[in-house]
C-alpha cells in the first residue's frame, strides 16, 4: 500500500467501520401534494411528514421532487468530465482563501485532511461581503466570484441550469419547514434575498486505505438546508440521534437526501436539528455526488425566531453574523488549525 500520508488519517475514535449498519428509518418523504394544491388533507399531512423528519432525524430523503432528471444526469456527467482532467489543468480554476470558489484539492474538516476533491460554484456574483452587521453599509468585494474552466464546453451552462432547479427545490423545502413550525409559508423568504447559495462537485478517488481516512470528516452543515444527489455508490454516513450509531443512507434512485442545517437548528431555537454526517471512501470504486447549499444573504444576523421564543421557551442562541461565521469557518479548509473552528455551540447561552 505505501506509506500513508499523516495528513489523511483520522484519529481512531473516528475511523471509518468496513462494516455498517443501513440507515433503515430514515425517511422518504413523497413531495407530490407540491403538485396537487387542492388536496389539502395529502398537504397537511406532507407538512407534518416533514416537521418529524426534522424533529427525529435532521436527515431525510424526497422523492418526486419536481427536479427534471435529465437535468441531474447532465451535471454527473458534466462533473466526470471536469475530474477527469489532468491536476494541471483543473488547478487553472483553482479556490484560495481570497477566491473561495472554483477547484480545489487539499481541503481540512475538523483538522484532518479530506480523501476528495470539488468544485464550488455560486447561485449569485459577485457578493458584497460585510465586514460585521454592525456595519452592513461598509462593504468589500470578497472573491465571491466563480471561476469557469475552459472544459468541458458545456460546463457553465450546465452548472447554471443545474443550480437554478436546485434553488426552486429548496425554497419549497423551506416553505414546508416554516408551515411544520406554524409560520407561514414565506416566513424565512427575507434571509435569502442576497443569498450565497452554491453547489458543490464532489469527488471521491479511489482510496487505498479506507479504515483510516475519510472522504468528507464528520461535521454538521452550518447553512440552512442541504439538497445532495449522488450517483448511486454508497458511502454517506449519518449519526443518528437517539443512540450515536452512523448509519449508512440507502441510495434511491432519482431521491434527493436533505439535510437540516444550522440555520434551522438556530432559527427554530433548537426545535429542529442538525445532525453530524460524514462521507466513507473505498479501495474499489470511486464516487461523485453534488450538493446544494442554501445559505443566507452574508449580512444576516441568526438568531431564533421571535415568534417561536417566550418566557417559557426563551432564545438558546445569541444573535451571529452569518458572513463573520463563515468567513471564520472558511479559514480552517485551507491549512490544519491549532484548534477546531468555530461552532454554533460557541453562540449557545448558558441554561
Amino acid at each position: 500500500m505505501g506509506e500513508v500520508d499523516p495528513a489523511f488519517i483520522q484519529e481512531p475514535e473516528n475511523r471509518p467501520r468496513i462494516s455498517y449498519i443501513e440507515g433503515e428509518g430514515i425517511p422518504v418523504i413523497d413531495l407530490s401534494p407540491l403538485h396537487s394544491p387542492n388536496d389539502v388533507s395529502a398537504f397537511e399531512s406532507l407538512v407534518k411528514e416533514i416537521g418529524n423528519a426534522c424533529k427525529d432525524w435532521g436527515f431525510f430523503q424526497v422523492i418526486n421532487h419536481g427536479v427534471p432528471l435529465e437535468k441531474r444526469q447532465k451535471i454527473e456527467k458534466t462533473s466526470k468530465r471536469f475530474f477527469a482532467q489532468s491536476l494541471e489543468e483543473k488547478r487553472k480554476v483553482k479556490k484560495t482563501e481570497k477566491l473561495v470558489l472554483g477547484y480545489y484539492d487539499s481541503e481540512y474538516t475538523k483538522n484532518v485532511r479530506d480523501w476528495k476533491e470539488v468544485f464550488d460554484f455560486i447561485i449569485e456574483e459577485p457578493t458584497l461581503f460585510p465586514n460585521s452587521h454592525e456595519s452592513a453599509n461598509d462593504k468589500e468585494l470578497a472573491g465571491w466570484t466563480n471561476l469557469w474552466p475552459e472544459y468541458p464546453p458545456e460546463f457553465r451552462e450546465t452548472c447554471q441550469e443545474y443550480i437554478q432547479e436546485m434553488e426552486k427545490l429548496a425554497f419549497k423545502l423551506m416553505e414546508l419547514v416554516a408551515l411544520s413550525l406554524g409560520l407561514p409559508a414565506d416566513r424565512f423568504h427575507g434571509f435569502f434575498k442576497d443569498q450565497v447559495s452554491y453547489v458543490r462537485l464532489n469527488y471521491y478517488p479511489i482510496c487505498p486505505f479506507p479504515h483510516l481516512a475519510l472522504g468528507l470528516g464528520r461535521h454538521k452543515d452550518s447553512g440552512a438546508v442541504t439538497i445532495l444527489g449522488e450517483d448511486g455508490v454508497p458511502g454517506l454516513e449519518v449519526k443518528r440521534r437517539k443512540n450515536g450509531e452512523w448509519v449508512r443512507v440507502k441510495h434511491i434512485p432519482d431521491a434527493y437526501i436533505i439535510n437540516i442545517g444550522d440555520n434551522i437548528k438556530v432559527w427554530s431555537n433548537d426545535e429542529y436539528e442538525s445532525v453530524e454526517h460524514r462521507v466513507m471512501v473505498n479501495s474499489e470504486k470511486e464516487r461523485y455526488s453534488y450538493p446544494f447549499f442554501l445559505l443566507p444573504a452574508l449580512s444576516t444576523v441568526v438568531e431564533p425566531l421571535e415568534e417561536l421564543t417566550n418566557e417559557q421557551n426563551p432564545a438558546k442562541y445569541r444573535a451571529y453574523n452569518w458572513g463573520e461565521f463563515i468567513s471564520n469557518r472558511n479559514q480552517s479548509n485551507y491549512q490544519k488549525q491549532k484548534v477546531e473552528n468555530l461552532q454554533i455551540s460557541d453562540f449557545k447561552i448558558p441554561e
